[in-house]
């Protein structure tokens, strides 16, 4: 689904962003799930649409955050090549200067998120031309206990199966480390119940989804009004727990129906705080990032993305 352009403000550095010979800096994570054909191609194509490529590879947790903020004004674009977790650390390593490099993906993680909510998908050819003529919009990151998001945080159900799911497990099965793991934690987890406040009002929740993009785990829809230009969240609050409450969510969020079941509440907010059991853990963009307590806003710092045109 390709976001309409009309409700971007008229601050965006889309009209004097450079267009011709771009320089180019790409981060790129060599344990992506499919990283080295898919980028290979990616780099031939932007050799054919005059790029001037530099290759950075990451060794280890960081070293995204590092090498962006070590990119300065030498580049017009830093594209990050891997899954949605290397894509943040990168995000966290942006600043807000005029001079800054604008963000560009190229999908090669696991399940590719946020490529699929700026509807960029993972053509090779349509990744490379995004790249080489695409317009940069200012976006609208969240933070939890002061780290960026840009697709969505997680407490509950959601974030025990992401701190289940090890590296190793995750370059072995891809997308079914996720299954195997809901299907364990669906009978390990206890299913406290959390406090979600947003903008000062309390719910009691079993698990709640902090969404910035509408799409979830792929090109599911949770939470359907959520867009990454809007200075806001959508909550997802589940409110009911327990085993049969989580199959009838999965069921329901591989229909498109999530948002449609009685006890699921989206409620619309730029500040939330999440209580619970101390030390239960927090994901973001499909990482586990913190520990509650958490405080989670809106940054007032925008990032600038290149979307395809």
């Amino acid at each position: 689904m390709t976001m309409p352009l009309t409700a971007v403000d008229s601050e965006s550095r889309s009209l004097s962003f450079p267009v011709k010979n771009r320089r180019v800096l790409v981060i790129f994570n060599p344990t992506a799930g499919r990283g080295h054909g898919r980028l290979s191609e990616i780099l031939r194509h932007l050799a054919t649409f005059g790029c001037v490529v530099t290759l950075r590879e990451t060794s280890g947790p960081g070293d995204a955050i590092r090498i962006m903020r070590e990119a300065g004004a030498a580049h017009d674009i830093v594209a990050v090549a891997g899954g949605d977790g290397t894509i943040n650390e990168a995000a966290n390593g942006m600043d807000d200067r005029s001079d800054s490099p604008a963000l560009a993906i190229i999908p090669c993680g696991t399940a590719n998120v946020l490529a699929w909510e700026i509807g960029l998908g993972t053509d090779a050819t349509r990744t490379a031309r995004t790249i080489a003529e695409g317009q940069p919009l200012d976006i609208y990151a969240g933070l939890i206990n002061g780290r960026r998001f840009l697709m969505m945080a997680g407490v509950g159900f959601d974030a025990a199966v992401v701190a289940s799911v090890t590296p190793r497990l995750k370059r072995a099965l891809g997308k079914m480390a996720y299954v195997w793991r809901m299907a364990v934690e669906m009978f390990r987890y206890g299913f406290p119940m959390f406090t979600v406040t947003i903008d000062g009002t309390a719910y009691q929740a079993a698990s709640a989804v902090i969404a910035k993009g509408h799409f979830y785990g792929g090109q599911f829809v949770c939470a359907p009004e959520a867009r990454l230009i809007d200075p806001s969240f959508e909550v997802c609050l589940f409110l009911r727990g327990g085993r049969w409450n989580v199959l009838r969510y999965s069921i329901a969020l591989a229909l498109g129906r999530l948002s449609k079941l009685s006890s699921i509440r989206i409620v619309r907010g730029r500040h939330v705080t999440i209580e619970g059991p101390s030390g239960s853990p927090v994901q973001a963009d499909g990482e586990l990032v913190a520990e509650l307590p958490a405080t989670i806003q809106v940054s007032p710092q925008r990032l600038s993305l290149l979307y395809p045109s």
